[in-house]
């Protein structure tokens, strides 16, 4: 059943621009709003004007919109979450020229009215949290490596002879370096002790983290450890992306999200020729990609099917792609049983936070 009316909005900062279209794709109406909490109540009274069955269509910049799904959430309201690439294709193929922030909302909510298939917006306080130690942890992790790039480079100035450290990430090659650093004279020493001290502290800080995310896997109680080759770190990735595997209608829609369906690329008597799907969540395929090479390595199913593949004609690469799939396929399974087993134990969240 097509929804009566779509609100598009195009986010920023400081404001929000919302557009109203019908069923038709006819624009009704435009309102710019201040991107705070009294801001989203003034739209929501706006926008019930054109009656109480909308959808409300955002970009998928969390940044900008988390306040304003969870209000519009709060007010029990149907939040789409239009990808970017679909809102950009969308205006360049608009009758109107230019750029605006009504043409932007536009174009949000006629791509969300042509894919009805896009996901919906869920928040709750557990994955939320989780994926902001996630996302915590990746921010320290590419600090690190920046640090680390840097004192590699500045230690070959220091003696292009002395070989280069081992992984730094481990307190046993830091001591050694710091001690060496310690005997050398100069500013770039210094600078160089510095970083390492950075670098130590980045460690220490990461550590840390990966307890606490631990710590949430644990009480979340998922089973996707049970996985071989799936850490903790690696489940949480799947757990705070998700958020809520009820909104993936099948396997196939899950396996297009995480980016390992491949796409139909065929015309006349190329007929049925397949094509390797670059789009997806791409952080959640290199989960996949690093349970498949733990897999490949270990003696156990993963490595015989990855094996047969090879056997019947594969590639290395295509064998691993199969393999990627066929481990999507236990991840989305186990999501569903995680999910299925907290709704009947009462410890589903609420579908109303991320």
């Amino acid at each position: 059943m097509t929804t009566p009316f779509t609100i598009g909005i195009d986010a920023h900062k400081s404001t929000h621009t919302l557009v109203a279209l019908d069923s038709a794709g006819k624009v009704c109406g435009e309102r710019t709003v201040r991107a705070v909490s009294e801001g989203h109540a003034e739209a929501l009274r706006w926008a019930l004007k054109f009656g109480t069955d909308l959808e409300w269509a955002v970009e998928d910049c969390r940044g900008y919109t988390r306040l304003l799904e969870q209000d519009l959430l709060a007010a029990n309201q149907r939040v789409i979450r239009v990808p970017l690439i679909l809102m950009a294709h969308t205006r360049k193929a608009a009758r109107t020229p230019g750029k605006s922030d009504a043409i932007d909302a536009t174009a949000v909510a006629r791509a969300a009215q042509r894919e009805r298939d896009l996901p919906v917006a869920f928040h709750d306080e557990k994955t939320w949290q989780l994926k902001l130690l996630m996302d915590r942890r990746d921010d320290l992790v590419t600090q690190r490596v920046a640090f680390t790039n840097r004192l590699i480079q500045r230690l070959h100035l220091l003696d292009p002879a002395r070989a280069r450290p081992r992984d730094l990430t481990r307190a046993s090659n830091r001591h050694p370096l710091g001690e060496y650093l310690s005997t050398r004279p100069g500013l770039e020493a210094e600078l160089a002790s510095e970083e390492l001290a950075d670098i130590d502290r980045f460690s220490r800080n990461i550590d840390a983290l990966t307890k606490s995310i631990g710590d949430h896997v644990r009480e979340h109680g998922s089973t996707l450890t049970h996985i071989p080759g799936c850490a903790e770190i690696t489940a949480a990735r799947f757990i705070s992306a998700v958020a809520n595997i009820s909104r993936f209608r099948n396997e196939a829609a899950f396996a297009r999200y995480v980016g390992v369906a491949p796409q139909p690329e065929w015309s006349g008597l190329s007929r049925g020729r397949m094509q390797l799907s670059r789009g997806g969540n791409r952080q959640l395929n290199s989960a996949l990609h690093t349970i498949a090479v733990v897999q490949i390595r270990l003696d156990g199913p993963g490595r015989a099917y990855y094996l047969r593949r090879i056997e019947e004609g594969d590639t290395k690469a295509g064998a691993r792609r199969c393999l990627k799939r066929k481990i999507s396929r236990t991840v989305y399974t186990r999501l569903r049983a995680d999910y299925r087993r907290a709704t009947e134990t009462g410890r589903a969240p609420n579908h109303h936070r991320d």
